[in-house]
């Protein structure tokens, strides 16, 4: 399967095309790109591994937690290339790309991943690392910036974007294309484009707006 991956959640952004079949990847990043760069990448990476549009089997998009903005641009790109031609499609969590990227690399012992959410909270989640396997200790959810900072003070190692521009001593970690590519490779769980949600465990909240003012 020829898998078009897309993780735009943070401030590096990345894309790339990967052959399930032979391992062979391209990829190529910018960052704080805007959307029309974006899809220059694209146009690059297909070009570099020689892939014609057509050839796209699968599109796989990193699904936050993250900039809300960069994980929309995504999923609408994802949407319209699933109307011009005939794509599986697959939403991943940009928080297990950073996971999987963290276990090739040999990472051990509990690992918090931390994002930022803005308002002094950020996503957490914690993962047990062992011989570049992980299982999920503490799922995702919304966490203060003390406690994070807490975590790191009692020596737990924390990995994220951005992260260490906030609690010194961290280290940053920001989800990759190629490895999204990676997770999208072993799954089956496709779904439509009307299907693709971002992660956001936030309430949200809508204010109606007031009526219209007759003036006259």
């Amino acid at each position: 399967m020829k898998i078009l991956a897309l993780e735009l959640s943070s401030d590096v952004r990345s894309v790339a095309v990967l052959d399930a079949n032979t391992g062979a990847a391209a990829s190529a990043r910018e960052t704080g790109g805007k959307s029309a760069h974006t899809l220059g990448l694209v146009e690059q990476v297909l070009r570099e591994a020689g892939f014609e549009r057509e050839a796209v089997e699968c599109v796989a998009i990193g699904i936050g937690p993250g900039s809300y903005t960069g994980i929309r641009l995504g999923i609408s790109f994802a949407q319209g290339w699933s109307i011009a031609l005939p794509v599986k499609i697959l939403g991943i969590s940009s928080v297990e790309c950073m996971v999987l990227m963290a276990a090739q690399k040999g990472r051990e012992g509990l690992v918090d991943f931390a994002v930022d959410a803005q308002r002094g909270e950020f996503y957490l989640a914690s993962y047990a690392l062992l011989k570049g396997e992980y299982r999920e200790v503490e799922p995702l959810h919304l966490a203060s910036l003390e406690e994070l900072k807490q975590r790191h003070a009692a020596g737990r190692l924390v990995l994220g974007p951005e992260v260490a521009d906030i609690i010194p001593g961290t280290q940053a970690v920001y989800p990759n294309a190629v490895t999204l590519a990676q997770l999208a490779a072993g799954r089956t769980d496709f779904i439509t484009g009307e299907e693709l949600k971002p992660i956001y465990l936030r309430q949200t909240d809508f204010v109606k707006a007031p009526p219209l003012r007759v003036i006259g």
